[in-house]
């Protein structure tokens, strides 16, 4: 797993796992995967998923080359709301895209640790599922 900069601001943890490495090999699998974490996590609620891919083909915007799907796995690990502002920084996504021979999953990094450790936890065992 990388941790970057997008757009030199936004601090995010990608991971490129090829399909080869996982037996989840469909973006719904990776979804389900997903939801079975943040289900087996009390503190954890699931939102929603987002098909940004199918929003952005609607509104004609550009898509990379390569991507055949595109999803956000929408959820949050908010333990406590200590000041208003927390409310920015909520909820967390996790971003699986599907580029062929490879998925690719990000994302930004949370203002809490242990919420990063646990999608970093996630996100690397995927090639042990």
């Amino acid at each position: 797993m990388k941790q970057t900069l997008l757009h030199e601001k936004y601090p995010i943890f990608v991971a490129e796992i090829a399909k080869t490495e996982t037996s989840c090999q469909t973006v719904d699998a990776l979804v389900d995967y997903y939801k079975t974490c943040i289900a087996s996590n009390p503190k954890v609620q699931f939102i929603g998923v987002f098909d940004h891919y199918a929003h952005t083909k609607r509104i004609e915007g550009p898509i990379c080359d390569g991507m055949v799907a595109a999803v956000d796995v929408i959820f949050c690990f908010g333990f406590a709301i200590p000041n208003p502002q927390m409310l920015a920084v909520r909820p967390r996504s996790i971003g699986i895209a599907d580029m062929g021979e490879k998925f690719v999953i990000s994302f930004m990094e949370a203002p809490m640790q242990p919420a990063n450790e646990a999608m970093e936890k996630w996100t690397l065992s995927l090639r042990n599922v």
